[in-house]
């Protein structure tokens, strides 16, 4: 609108408002205090009516302001919400910062199975390895590596060495696992001494290997539980003379958790299945295991 029009205009509408007022005066200053009635009069609504079309006009001239009003992607206005997370917390409102980054980011996808579902439906083919040491009574350290079958918590194989290496690993593989009775799956840790020649010897059975996480023993569960076992029931109270009297303690103790000692997991059974034996089988019997450092109980007639 032209300035020149816009100033005839002003000055008469200017001129209707101050004719309406004076037409008013008289009725508003009769108004007590505390009046329940509307605050206006109804001969003041053609001049609110005239200011408010005053006001449109007057905006509508102006160009608008994008910045000042912003509007969001479904083009709704932002106004009373702070897009900026930054700037909300610098005037001290941080209940008002948006999320809208972090709800916008992809979720991370779960992996297929966790590794604890993979032990539980694939325990009928699985097997684990493990190395652990055994110091003897002239200082010298002796290497045990045991071969744990997860079904029954059976120990297939073990030996003792002094120096082990990849080829004594990969050949104790092999007297564990004669002809067809190779497991599916192996579980091992990332030690060094599983060499090239002990992969190729699984690849050459047709074994899969399952490395376990770094630093991570909770991963390969029951031959850790089977190592800790052996050092608390057995070899924390007797002293090692050497290779050939470990592997002697080893036998018995091994004799002893295969027939006779129990496991909550196995409802109270022992990897080779213990009978029932009711009261009618006679007297209970005591039959002590590694010179009495353990015993089996049984019931035998008299």
């Amino acid at each position: 609108m032209p300035p020149a029009s816009a100033a005839r205009e002003g000055s008469l509408l200017l001129g209707v408002v101050v004719q309406e007022l004076e037409g008013l005066a008289p009725s508003v200053g009769h108004r007590e205090t505390g009046d329940g009635c509307g605050l206006a009069s109804q001969g003041l609504s053609p001049v609110l009516d005239l200011d408010f079309q005053a006001k449109e006009r007057t905006s509508r001239s102006q160009p608008r302001d994008e910045s000042s009003d912003p509007e969001d992607g479904r083009g709704q206005p932002a106004l009373g919400r702070t897009s900026h997370p930054r700037r909300a917390a610098e005037v001290g409102y941080p209940h008002l910062r948006t999320n809208r980054v972090a709800n916008s980011a992809p979720k991370p996808q779960t992996p297929s199975q966790t590794w604890k579902a993979f032990i539980d439906n694939h325990v009928n083919e699985l097997v684990s390895i493990d190395f652990f040491t055994v110091p003897t009574a002239t200082f010298r350290v002796l290497f045990v590596l045991v071969v744990l079958a997860h079904r029954r918590r059976r120990v297939i194989h073990f030996n003792v060495t002094e120096y082990p290496t990849a080829a004594w690993t990969a050949r104790q593989i092999l007297e564990a696992f004669p002809e067809d009775t190779a497991p599916r799956y192996l579980i091992r840790d990332r030690d060094r001494i599983y060499g090239e020649c002990f992969r190729n010897r699984l690849k050459d059975m047709g074994i899969i290997e399952v490395l376990t996480a770094p630093q991570s023993p909770w991963q390969n569960p029951f031959a850790e539980r089977l190592v800790g076992s052996i050092r608390r029931e057995c070899l924390d109270h007797v002293i090692v003379l050497g290779e050939k009297h470990l592997r002697r303690i080893l036998k018995s103790y091994f004799y002893y958790y295969l027939g006779s000692r129990t496991h909550l997991s196995l409802a109270k059974d022992a990897p080779a299945t213990r009978v029932v034996q009711g009261p009618e089988a006679g007297e209970i019997v005591e039959i002590p295991h590694l010179g009495g450092l353990h015993h089996r109980y049984e019931r035998r007639a008299a």
